[in-house]
Parts: structure tokens; sequence; C-alpha cells
């Protein structure tokens, strides 16, 4: 081949190369821009969402003052003389949802534990479906198992503590300690899912170094595994919290939903089912109380995201 040749297949080498490198920067730009897109509409949600809650949910706060929506205890949105406190809803989803947290967290975790570290293969393959499945069963569908199932066991109990009592007004099993079973029990999948997925990103060399060190099995697990994972197990709490507090339909059908101090054997009514048991007939200011309500209730949900990011951003700062 002459030096021509040479020179013209050079030339071709190079335009090829060119024309790829332009085409791969033209892709790029476009995922590129797809991706800003996508980024900004989710803002846009967002900031869309918060606007809403807070032009629909203000004029009652002004209206009715805040005083009495957010510190009175006395509900009577439909008297001749209206009253929309709300202090008891309140703590009802605060207390709820902490109980539940405690109650659904620990086992949630160390489910995820049994399944990535200590299952044998073929029973992680059971369990595993299993545990999906939960997260597919629709929330109506825990609240009717609650309602034939743990309401009747809690009113016996009921009965058995008060049988005594003259004061004690008996809410057939739907009280407090209903809802927050069925609360606990439907955080399950997603703590599970995501802290399972957590232990298992872990490097392995980080527990065969622990496990070559000399420590156990379980000493692994607790001492290395669940600290290199905290990020994972936090999202997987995060997203817990957040499903306790916005579940409304399970809970309507388990808690009694009568506005009551939120104490164990007492029928109480969360944030989220104050707004579905009386928004189809509400009108006036007490629908826009009720759009006080769900204010409320996104600014909860709202600090409570922003506190756990808080204390992971600050323990991944001393781990560092």
């Amino acid at each position: 081949m002459n030096g021509h040749g040479k020179e013209e297949m050079s030339k071709d080498n190079t335009n090829s190369l060119t024309s790829n490198s332009r085409q791969i920067k033209r892709i790029e730009g476009i995922a590129q821009a797809i991706f800003t897109i996508c980024a900004f509409f989710a803002v846009l949600a967002v900031v869309s969402i918060t606007l809403y809650m807070i032009v629909n949910g203000m004029p009652a706060i002004f209206q009715v003052g805040i005083k009495d929506i957010l510190f009175s205890t006395v509900w009577k949105p439909t008297a001749s003389e209206p009253s929309f406190g709300i202090l008891y809803v309140i703590l009802t989803s605060i207390v709820g949802t902490i109980m539940a947290i405690i109650l659904g967290v620990p086992l949630g975790l160390f489910t995820a534990i049994f399944l990535a570290e200590v299952a044998p293969k073929k029973l992680a393959a059971i369990v595993k479906p299993a545990v999906e499945l939960l997260a597919g069963i629709p929330s109506v569908i825990y609240g009717l198992l609650g309602l034939m199932i743990l309401n009747p066991l809690m009113y016996q109990w009921e009965k058995a503590l008060f049988r005594d009592s003259d004061t004690h007004q008996f809410t057939g099993g739907a009280n407090l300690i209903s809802a927050v079973l069925v609360l606990a029990i439907m955080i399950l999948p997603t703590v599970i899912n995501i802290s399972e997925s957590a232990l298992k990103a872990v490097s392995p060399q980080l527990k065969a170094s622990s496990l070559a060190l000399g420590a156990s099995h379980i000493q692994t697990i607790f001492k290395v595994m669940i600290p290199a994972a905290k990020s994972g197990i936090m999202t997987a709490i995060v997203l817990g919290v957040g499903r306790a507090i916005g579940e409304a339909m399970a809970i309507s059908l388990v808690s009694g939903s009568s506005v009551n101090l939120p104490l164990p054997f007492n029928s109480v009514r969360f944030l989220t089912t104050a707004i579905v048991s009386e928004m189809g007939y509400a009108s006036g200011l007490h629908r826009q109380v009720l759009f006080t309500i769900g204010l409320v209730l996104f600014v909860f949900i709202m600090l409570i995201n922003i506190t756990l990011n808080v204390i992971l951003k600050k323990g991944e700062k001393e781990d560092d």
C-alpha cells in the first residue's frame, strides 16, 4: 500500500472517531436535558404541593385562631357554636407513630438481618416472597383483618381490665393499641426490604476482615455490618415513618375514630383519619379546618424527615 492510501485510511479513521465522538456528545446532551427536566418537575411537584397546602390551610388559622385549632381539645365542628380543637388528634398521631416505629423497626431490622446473614438460602427463598407480598397488600385489607381479628381480641382484654370500672367507655376493641399494631405490621415490608438491601450492599471485605480478627458472626453483624449499612437503614426508617404517618384507610377501621386523649384503650382519631372521615360532608369553615389539618400533617412529616436526615448526616460526619 502506497503512502497516499495510508493517508486516506488515516483520514477515514479520524473522521469516524470524530463522528462517533459528536454522536456520543449529542446523546449525552439529550440525556442530561431529560434528567434535568425530570428533576425540575420533581422539585416543581414538591413546591406546588407545599404552596397548595399553605394557600388552602392558612385561611382557617386566621379565621379561627391558631390557639383554638392547635391547642384546644374540643372537636365539635357541626355544633351550634363550633369548636375545632385538634390537640388530641395531633398527640394521637405523634404517640401512635412513635409506638408503631418502636414496635416495627426492631422487628423489621432483625428480620432483614435474618434474611441477609442468618437464614439458609432455602428458607430465605420462602420468607422473602412473603415479605414482598406484605408490601403489595392494599391498606384496606390490613384494616379489615384488624377489624375482624384484632379488634375482638382487644375487646376481650378491655373487658377483663375494666370490668369493675364505672368511668371507662368501652370501644369494642377499636382503640389506640389496635391502630398501633396495624401500623407496625404495615411498615414491616418497607423496613425489611430496604434494610436487607443495605446490609447486602456492605463490602464483603469488611465482614471477612472482622471475622479474620476473631469476631463472631453476631459481633460482626452488630459491630461492623449495621454501622456500615446505617445510611440505608435510616432511609428505611424514614420511609417507614412516612408510611405510618400517612396511613388513613386501615387506621380508620381499627382506631374507632373518636377524638380522645391517646391512651392505650381509648378510641382515637389520627390526623389522616380526621380528614378522611369528615371531608365527604364538610363545608364552609369546617372544610377549611380539614385542609388546615392536612397542612399540620404535611408540616409534621417534613419536620420528621428533616430531623432524621440531620441525624443521619451528623452520624456520617462523625464516622468520617
